[in-house]
């Protein structure tokens, strides 16, 4: 079993055919076929079947395919380990932020990481925990900052509290419900939910059920930083969302709070990163990049950083 072939599977397991991991990996359609049933007869397990579509894995493949994927990232996170701890600043590092990171830790800390890794390549990823526990689990991204996922995650995760969190209200400038100070007076409003959670729809409904209050009127789900705030911009709708909005220069300008008086709580923002996969250095130096802003941010902001 030689690494390449692993390459090979993952690659056919992504594009679904040969043909395009082909393209993908700049190498002949035949010296795939080869590989791939070269690397069968040492398994003696078919790896993939072919449907109307392309090729899928069999059940051995599934299973094949979660180790081969460890296998590789961490062949890579070795070179590049090495490569790091000898002088270079090679590599690169993959990592997903949630809107809240993005906006309150991503301004301080990138610039510190660049200054020091200048050369490494860094890919980050907007998104939740859910749709990327797989790939933190097997270890092609290095970590995830942003709302601590409920449930918690599976054991092997580590979790890593950086601050408490709330949300706010926020509308267009010169909205004609700015003056509002509860939700009882925003009842007859156009509610956008925004992806904060997995679960923002539910949390946007259960905040108004625990003030006693009717359901809120759901008119737009944006998926996207940018779909809510154009969304707000260009229309009377509101949005229960994160504080940082509020905090944020660019969407400050756009958008504006509504001071209501009801508290309105956020899960706390943490790290998250596979307990058994060490990060190399140029993540581990981001990591700890992330937790120096995040402490500036407490500190700013006068918050209590103990969340136990």
């Amino acid at each position: 079993m030689k690494l390449h072939q692993l390459r090979i599977v993952l690659a056919v397991a992504d594009k679904g055919s040969l043909r395009a991991a082909a393209r993908e990996l700049g190498i002949s359609q035949p010296a795939i076929t080869h590989s791939i049933a070269e690397l069968e007869r040492d398994l003696g397990a078919t790896l993939f079947e072919r449907n109307s579509r392309g090729v899928i894995p069999t059940p051995a493949g599934t299973a094949f395919l979660q180790r081969a994927a460890v296998i590789v990232s961490e062949a890579r996170r070795a070179r590049e380990e090495v490569a790091q701890i000898l002088g270079s600043d090679q590599g690169s590092v993959t990592i997903c932020l949630s809107i809240a990171a993005h906006l309150a830790l991503l301004p301080m800390a990138l610039p510190l990481f660049q200054r020091r890794y200048p050369q490494v390549r860094l890919r980050i990823v907007e998104g939740a925990f859910p749709a990327h526990e797989a790939r933190l689990r097997d270890g092609s991204m290095d970590f995830y900052i942003g709302p601590a996922p409920e449930p918690a995650p599976a054991r092997e995760f580590a979790v890593e509290a950086l601050f408490p969190n709330t949300r706010a209200v926020f509308a267009r400038r010169g909205h004609p419900l700015a003056q509002a100070r509860s939700l009882k007076d925003l009842a007859d409003a156009g509610w956008i939910t925004t992806g904060i959670t997995d679960k923002a729809e539910v949390e946007l409904l259960d905040t108004f059920e625990r003030y006693r209050l009717p359901a809120p009127r759901l008119v737009l789900q944006a998926e996207s930083m940018l779909s809510m705030l154009l969304a707000l911009t260009s229309s009377d709708l509101l949005a229960m969302t994160l504080r940082q909005y509020d905090e944020f220069p660019l969407s400050r300008g756009a958008i504006q709070r509504i001071p209501i008086k009801e508290a309105l709580p956020a899960p706390p923002i943490v790290i998250v990163r596979r307990m058994a996969l060490p990060l190399t250095p140029a993540a581990d130096y981001l990591c700890d990049m992330f937790r120096r802003a995040a402490a500036a941010y407490v500190s700013e902001r006068g918050l209590d950083g103990d969340m136990r």
